[in-house]
């Protein structure tokens, strides 16, 4: 079983500083859930590496994170085209600059929009897929020595609600988020006596780019910013995580003090 917070940590999370020294790397910092919690982990006290397809995007949120906390790392890559071979050596790069990782935190998906599966096309379909699923899978697996040689480590997916996703037209990324359901039970199952904690991350329903492909705004007016969601996984990633460890936490039930 993991041991309870040291005393220093425990006076850090007083001081509103839970990831206080460490490093979290966040896949997906471009968007808008990853780049609210990418402000939030660094308010926290952590060094966040920036990972994300658009140099452009990743800058911008490099701003916003400088701001407010220790000085981030860019790591421009793109899930889609990445293979093994680069998220072992983005782990190496880890190692070499900063010397250790803490947490993950995947908040990357691929969603082309509703489409009726007899008309998907093919490719498409497979991207959700590999840029879902698969893709933080090989990332889960380069980054996990790393963090196994921490005390306390956590790996975060941000999941979708199967009973959406799981209906009709939702194609391979509504397919992808029930494999990575599944992933984040199993590899809870595999690392439950380890240092590292696996936890699911369900943000609710957030004004994203990527929820618009679905939805129009007047179709959702439930739909919230993402900085409910971003508190959230700060809390996953903090040795106050422990809590929902091999669970998902569903931040739209949680409420932040102001």
């Amino acid at each position: 079983m993991s041991a309870w917070p040291s005393t220093s940590a425990t006076d850090a999370a007083r001081d509103g500083r839970p990831l206080q020294d460490r490093v979290v790397l966040i896949a997906g910092a471009g968007g808008g859930l990853g780049s609210a919690a990418a402000v939030a982990a660094a308010q926290a006290g952590a060094t966040v590496v920036l990972m994300g397809r658009k140099p452009r995007r990743l800058d911008r949120v490099y701003a916003q994170v400088q701001a407010v906390g220790p000085e981030p790392l860019l790591y421009p890559l793109d899930l889609e085209g990445a293979g093994p071979d680069d998220y072992a050596e983005l782990a190496q790069a880890l190692q070499r600059e900063l010397g250790r990782l803490d947490g993950l935190l995947v908040c990357a998906a691929h969603f082309p929009g509703l489409t009726p599966f007899e008309l998907a096309d093919p490719a498409s379909f497979a991207r959700a897929v590999h840029v879902t699923l698969t893709a933080p899978a090989w990332l889960a697996q380069a980054c996990l020595p790393l963090l196994k040689r921490q005390d306390d480590a956590a790996m975060v997916f941000a999941v979708d609600a199967p009973e959406r996703v799981g209906q009709a037209y939702w194609g391979g990324y509504g397919v992808a988020q029930h494999g990575l359901r599944g992933l984040i039970a199993s590899l809870h199952d595999e690392l439950g006596r380890s240092p590292v904690r696996v936890s699911g991350l369900y943000p609710g329903p957030l004004r994203t780019a990527l929820r618009a492909r679905a939805y129009s705004v007047d179709q959702d007016p439930t739909a919230q910013g993402p900085e409910t969601a971003a508190a959230a996984a700060v809390a996953l990633l903090s040795p106050a995580g422990v809590a929902w460890r091999g669970q998902v936490l569903d931040a739209s039930h949680i409420t932040v003090a102001s």
